[in-house]
């Protein structure tokens, strides 16, 4: 298969994970989001996952799609996470807090990596993602994992 046939195909997937996201059904939001974790790396996608992370019609969309972002453990993923997180509301700043201690709470390597990066998306000319890199990283700074190398 040729590069452009798997470009298309992917943003024709991001396309339908997108209108899924503008279910009026929580649960097709949910895995909408989870879906669109997975191609948080395509421009197109960074709308619809910021909507979800910030859902206005059930923080379970948020938790969902927030955890599916930072398990992937990449810039990708956790720049959309600060993203929200800089224009979050109490409430779901709460639910991206529980997903963030939810996928960086066991291992410490992972939650020290995450830390690393988002130290560096602290120095991001988008002032967006440099605010909400800046609270992510207190929210990582803040848990103590339950594994740490021996």
């Amino acid at each position: 298969m040729g590069e452009q046939v798997e470009h298309d195909l992917r943003r024709a997937a991001v396309a339908a994970l997108g209108e899924l996201g503008r279910s009026r059904d929580y649960r097709d939001r949910a895995d909408a989001g989870h879906g669109l974790a997975g191609f948080a790396d395509v421009r197109e996608a960074l709308g619809p996952l910021l909507g979800l992370v910030l859902d206005q019609g059930d923080t379970f969309v948020t938790l969902v799609t927030a955890e599916a972002l930072l398990r992937r453990k990449d810039r990708a993923g956790l720049s959309i996470v600060a993203s929200a997180l800089a224009v979050a509301d109490l409430n779901h700043g709460e639910w991206i807090h529980r997903a963030v201690v939810d996928v960086f709470g066991i291992f410490s390597d992972d939650r020290d990596d995450a830390m690393r990066l988002c130290e560096e998306m602290s120095r991001s000319t988008d002032d967006r993602v440099a605010s909400g890199a800046r609270r992510l990283h207190e929210v990582l700074a803040g848990i103590d994992p339950v594994l740490r190398p021996a």
